[in-house]
């Protein structure tokens, strides 16, 4: 089969492998698309060290093609989004159901060989079936879909709310959506005015940069934004999905006292986070980090229509241009970038 190996930062070259061969418990999966997202970035530039040779993609989905001894969960033949990480099991963490905190947890495409060739081979366990006439297009986000719903889940988002989205990136729109098929009205804040009109027609009931002015708004700032929508102090949630440091001062701001602050991000520099203000004004501040078991309420969203996708998927490029994808992934256009094997 083919495949996109990474041999060293920036050195990837698709060549021809030997098939995998599935083995207990596990299942053959040939991938019809990929995603590429900022780790996957961040690996084939060298800024996150990997073991080489790899086969990077975390983000994949595609159908079975066989199983191994064990497997009854899948079949040949079934369409699957795939939950690129899993646990060893039998730590405290994963048996009290934290799966997604484990020290020694896996992740495809980064761990281990992923999604960036014709086919992989993966625990069955992190195949989930999807309907088969839901589009690639839109399976192809049910992996960050399934990090927003939980993030939106932590934050206990409730139908009269008000919600302020930090980034509008692929986590940031679909959180737009999550947010608003929960009964929620939103806020889009974003550090530049590019995607705000998107963001908009995702849902978003205002918007407003983070540099200062809210569209529509008169020149008001995201905190004067946040307060307009909310009628009070702030908003209820802030979902944070920019993963900068800056972002997360940013969301203290934005929630009203008593409110609660989710953090899906994942800054790589400390925060000067003042935590007078978290004190004084009883904030609640929850981590999320991937997922547990939102992966089929994820699928279901995309089969309801809740969350659309058409827009947010920018680029596709075959597995032999997978270097123009890299380099697509950086482009202000880009949102979302699709490796087709």
């Amino acid at each position: 089969m083919k495949a996109a190996v990474l041999h060293g930062p920036g050195d990837v070259r698709v060549e021809s492998i030997p098939g995998p061969v599935a083995g207990p418990g596990e299942a053959i999966v040939r991938v019809s698309a990929a995603g590429l997202c900022g780790t996957d970035y961040r690996i084939w530039s060298g800024d996150r060290r990997v073991r080489y040779p790899l086969i990077m993609g975390h983000e994949l989905i595609g159908a079975v093609v066989s199983v191994g001894p064990g497997v009854a969960n899948v079949v040949p033949g079934q369409k699957v989004a795939v939950q690129p990480n899993y646990s060893c099991g039998a730590c405290p963490l994963c048996r009290e159901g934290n799966w997604n905190l484990c020290l020694s947890r896996t992740a495809v495409g980064i761990d281990v060989d992923g999604g960036f060739a014709e086919q992989a081979r993966l625990p069955a366990r992190v195949c989930w079936p999807a309907p088969a006439d839901l589009a690639d297009d839109q399976l192809l986000l049910a992996e960050p879909l399934a990090v927003v719903v939980r993030a939106v889940l932590r934050g206990e988002a409730l139908a009269g709310e008000t919600a302020a989205v930090l980034g509008v990136g692929t986590l940031g729109l679909l959180a737009v959506q999550v947010l608003k098929a929960r009964g929620l009205r939103v806020l889009a804040v974003a550090r530049s005015e590019r995607r705000l009109e998107l963001a908009r027609a995702m849902g978003a009931a205002a918007v407003a940069t983070t540099a200062g002015a809210a569209m529509g708004a008169g020149g008001s700032t995201s905190v004067e934004a946040a307060r307009a929508l909310s009628g009070r102090e702030g908003v209820d949630l802030v979902v944070e999905t920019a993963g900068t440091a800056e972002a997360v001062e940013q969301a203290v701001e934005l929630a009203r006292p008593g409110g609660r602050v989710v953090l899906t991000g994942l800054p790589h520099e400390p925060s000067s986070l003042h935590f007078f203000w978290v004190v004084r004004r009883e904030l609640r501040l929850i981590g999320s980090m991937i997922y547990q078991d939102e992966f089929p309420e994820a699928i279901r969203l995309l089969a309801s229509g809740a969350v659309r996708t058409e827009r947010l998927l920018t680029h596709r490029f075959p597995l032999e241009a997978i270097q123009d994808a890299f380099v697509a992934h950086r482009s202000p256009e880009s949102i979302k970038v699709a490796v087709i094997p």
